[in-house]
């Protein structure tokens, strides 16, 4: 009898790395957002952190990136729930709502690059925030 894999299982139940791995690596986390101090609103912006490689849409120092970005964040599933700015289609969100994971994961498909073609990742569609001038001026869509 075969075991599931292991992103199937509750995401409670994942070692460090699993958890690592569940990424899907698309980059989206990695954009700068935008909050309006008067509202509260958390607007996104296609300005990515600047150790974000464009073409990958990895981290070019994921060990040493909070010695580099003090405000980058380690996302746990303790608090997945807080992290009301992740995308719908970020692996840690649908994991745990208990949902599958998409055909282009690269877990499911095997390929890295799968994630890239279906669009899905930030590739093509962002700038650095070193090349970006005010993020007032990158906002992509309606407030979060």
């Amino acid at each position: 009898m075969n075991e599931a894999p292991f992103w199937e299982a509750p995401i409670e139940s994942l070692d460090r790395a699993q958890w690592e791995a569940l990424c899907d690596g698309c980059g989206k986390c990695c954009l700068n957002k935008v909050e309006d101090e008067d509202t509260g609103r958390i607007y996104p912006t296609n300005v990515a952190c600047k150790l974000l490689d464009l073409q990958t849409c990895q981290c070019a120092d994921y060990r040493g990136r909070r010695a580099i970005v003090p405000e980058c964040l380690r996302l746990t599933a303790a608090k997945i729930d807080d992290y009301v700015w992740l995308p719908s289609t970020c692996a840690y969100v649908l994991r745990a709502a208990g949902k599958p994971l998409p055909e282009w994961h690269y877990l499911v498909s095997g390929s890295r690059q799968t994630i890239h073609d279906a669009g899905m990742s930030v590739k093509g569609r962002a700038i650095s925030e070193l090349h970006a001038g005010p993020l007032e001026n990158h906002i992509v869509e309606q407030p979060l």
